[in-house]
């Protein structure tokens, strides 16, 4: 694993801690986290050991406050549009085969909202500020706030959110179903932990099989994701990890996976 500037990886039983590591600027993006978390996340991908990637950032105030706007200054359409269509750490993270959770401490605003909406679960502290508030400054989201904030609590509430520019608390994301749970801020690590665990005790196969089944069913018709959804669960059956997880069940005994 390489050394990188802005963000810092930590590693434990299965699990990555990818950390956006500006506190000094409330962890926003820059072209610098943009450019380390892609490289970062092509390494976890061929990781073996890793089965589960959670993202955060430093210090308690902020996940991510957003993208860091003096970056904006000077750019012209072309050379703005260039950059999103270049790589980015929103559209690495969505495509990330193995699961990723956001644990969101803090601001989650913009660019951070949209990060937190390419990982596969949101689990926030109970002082998390959601939002997307490019409206305030004459532009609107564009590392895909409008589409994956849309598909995941609705047209209505998605509308009002990035029209008015408003942040929510943490209560209310929940309400919506912008994350999965809130916890306290003394208790957002461990428990995010416990679960990126209990992800990472699964098969590594099965858990990329399913991954890419319930993302499809945003991006395809019912039929379509139906035939996907048997196909990818009959490539489950080609693992030795299924004869494991049978042997297990009919065993009675807790099943060891390999990702074989």
């Amino acid at each position: 694993m390489a050394n990188y500037e802005t963000i810092l990886i930590e590693k434990q039983e299965g699990i990555a801690v990818l950390t956006i590591n500006r506190p000094d600027k409330l962890n926003a993006l820059n072209s610098q986290v943009h450019l380390e978390g892609v490289a970062a996340l092509d390494d976890l991908k061929e990781d073996k050991d890793v089965r589960v990637v959670v993202i955060t950032g430093a210090g308690d105030k902020s996940f991510i406050a957003g993208a860091d706007i003096s970056e904006f200054a000077g750019k012209t359409p072309v050379t703005q549009r260039a950059v999103f269509q270049n790589e980015t750490l929103f559209n690495s993270v969505d495509t990330f085969p193995k699961p990723v959770i956001a644990m969101i401490n803090g601001f989650c605003l913009g660019g951070g909202c949209e990060l937190s909406l390419a990982c596969d679960i949101r689990i926030a502290s109970e002082n998390a500020k959601i939002g997307q508030p490019e409206i305030n400054l004459g532009i609107i989201p564009g590392g895909g706030g409008t589409q994956r904030l849309t598909r995941l609590i609705g047209e209505g509430k998605s509308m009002e959110l990035i029209l008015t520019g408003d942040m929510i608390d943490a209560d209310t994301a929940l309400e919506l179903g912008l994350v999965n749970h809130v916890f306290s801020a003394e208790d957002l690590e461990e428990k995010t932990l416990k679960m990126a665990g209990k992800i990472a005790s699964k098969s590594p196969i099965a858990l990329q099989m399913a991954k890419e089944a319930v993302k499809t069913a945003s991006k395809a018709t019912l039929d379509e994701g139906l035939r996907r959804e048997i196909d990818l669960f009959a490539i489950c059956f080609s693992s030795e990890d299924k004869e494991e997880g049978v042997a297990a069940f009919l065993e009675k005994r807790k099943p060891e996976f390999k990702g074989k």
